[in-house]
């Protein structure tokens, strides 16, 4: 009781509150401004707007496979990166985290160059540079964002595993692959479905790269953050708050499945 009233009383305690109101008066007001616009008319844009039709179902449709595409390539690779130790393991690593901290403006001119006619797939596979301004360009884009943050946290859930269920399964006659699917995957499964969800948010949020490698063209490669952008700059205010309204409503679903997901673990 003593400590609880000391620290309830404490003057920095206190004074720490004054950044915490504000970054939660922000916050708030922030997402409270966004739902305020939530009218009947509002309503009626997001339901029955044939382009937030068009956005949303490319923006769940390319994520969702981007997600896919990401847990084919990180899984595997976060596994063995977990088991044994790479050579120049920390070089790997900071290239491995770049996608993470770089803007994504860069990473999308990055990958423009990369698969563009005159890049260097392109010289050895030519049919590459028609992947991109297309939906192709938009997957590209949200699995290499993708796939870099589930890397990171798989590589986290099966380097915390616990070694004695490998080396029992070892000794049992499982091979190491099957060790992984029988035994490490299905007891992991919880954190791993959270870092799926956390990819997956990101995916569907993935704007800059997707601008630079597929481009901002109406019901062609629109998704819900490229119609924002696109009807803000055209000055259709109503079908960019529809939108952010669209992702406002998915990212609270999301947030709300990781929540029961963590309250279960």
């Amino acid at each position: 009781m003593k400590v609880s009233y000391r620290l309830n009383n404490c003057l920095s305690l206190k004074l720490a509150l004054i950044p915490l109101l504000i970054l939660l008066f922000v916050v708030m007001g922030s997402v409270l401004s966004l739902i305020a616009k939530l009218d009947f008319y509002f309503f009626q844009q997001i339901l029955f707007n044939s382009e937030l039709h068009f956005a949303l179902l490319m923006s769940l449709g390319t994520s969702l496979f981007s997600l896919i595409l990401a847990l084919c390539i990180a899984i595997p690779s976060a596994w063995r990166m977990s088991q044994v130790r790479l050579p120049f393991q920390s070089f790997f690593d900071t290239l491995f985290d770049l996608p993470m901290v770089l803007p994504p403006l860069v990473t999308g001119l990055s990958l423009l160059l990369l698969f563009s006619s005159q890049g260097i797939l392109s010289e050895l596979l030519p049919f590459i540079s028609k992947w991109i301004f297309s939906p192709v360009g938009i997957i590209i884009a949200q699995t290499y964002i993708a796939s870099s943050i589930l890397l990171r946290s798989t590589r986290g859930i099966f380097s915390s595993f616990e070694s004695g269920y490998r080396f029992a399964s070892y000794t049992l006659g499982l091979s190491p692959f099957k060790t992984l699917i029988k035994i490490e995957i299905p007891m992991c499964w919880k954190p791993l479905v959270c870092a799926s969800v956390l990819a997956w948010s990101r995916a569907i949020g993935e704007f800059g790269a997707t601008l630079m490698l597929a481009g901002a063209t109406r019901f062609k490669t629109e998704t819900l953050p490229m119609a924002v952008y696109l009807n803000i700059s055209s000055g259709d205010f109503e079908i960019a708050i529809g939108a952010s309204l669209w992702l406002l409503f998915i990212s609270t679903c999301l947030l709300l499945v990781l929540r029961m997901i963590n309250r279960a673990v």
